[in-house]
């Protein structure tokens, strides 16, 4: 996926999410083309900027379950409500690589919501146990994965057997 199509995609993407925001959309409206072409082309290269934080971090990854979907990115997080269907930033990041982690088939809240979060700069202190203790991506995935999420760009190293 690298290459102009894909950047012409991307960008083409992002300019459509852009412009239908509905403030954008009411400042075309009120005659003021100008300055809604301008918050258009910010959002479009903040996107970019998120869409290369992801391909770039060691634990950046693409989070989505019934709270929303949220793209972590170490020490910033962009989110919405909505499932990663109507997230096209998160569907993007997904699609260029980023780490997915869906939740949504976990039933056992109890234990999900005492996993260790992930830890922004890739280390792992899993020796650590109690409340703030962080792990690795990989970490993390082998123990949401054992509670039944589904993992799309799996980061961890194949096995043989």
């Amino acid at each position: 996926m690298k290459g102009i199509p894909m950047q012409t995609g991307v960008l083409r993407v992002l300019r459509a999410t852009a412009a239908s925001w509905w403030r954008h959309k009411e400042l075309h409206r009120t005659g003021q083309s100008l300055l809604a072409q301008r918050l258009e082309r910010e959002a479009v290269l903040r996107d970019l900027g998120y869409l290369r934080q992801a391909a770039t971090l060691p634990n950046a990854h693409v989070i989505c379950g019934d709270g929303g979907t949220f793209i972590h990115l170490g020490w910033s997080t962009v989110s919405t409500l909505a499932p990663i269907e109507r997230f096209p930033l998160a569907t993007l990041a997904v699609a260029r690589g980023t780490p997915f982690i869906d939740t949504r088939p976990i039933t056992n809240v109890i234990a999900f919501a005492n996993l260790p979060r992930v830890a922004r700069d890739g280390s792992d202190d899993s020796e650590l146990w109690g409340l703030g203790r962080s792990v690795s991506l990989t970490t993390y995935i082998d123990t949401i994965e054992a509670l039944g999420a589904r993992i799309i760009n799996d980061p961890r190293p194949r096995q043989s057997t």
